[in-house]
């Protein structure tokens, strides 16, 4: 049996965390490397985003 995904509570959860990695990277100035991996971990997110931008859009249903 696979595992049943609430899909639009894992878009919420990444654009929870895209948002506070934001936050990290705009207080981050006199830090440059909190600065550097924060634009990292944006691209990370932005994958995850991609991961699932589909099944949200077309409100499709993991089985």
């Amino acid at each position: 049996m696979k595992p049943v995904y609430d899909v639009s509570k894992l878009n919420d959860n990444i654009l929870k965390i895209k948002d506070l990695i934001i936050e990290l990277e705009a207080m981050a100035s006199s830090f440059p490397a909190i600065s550097r991996n924060s634009k990292r971990a944006l691209a990370s997110i932005k994958m995850m985003e991609l991961n699932i931008s589909d099944l949200i859009t077309l409100n499709l249903m993991v089985d």
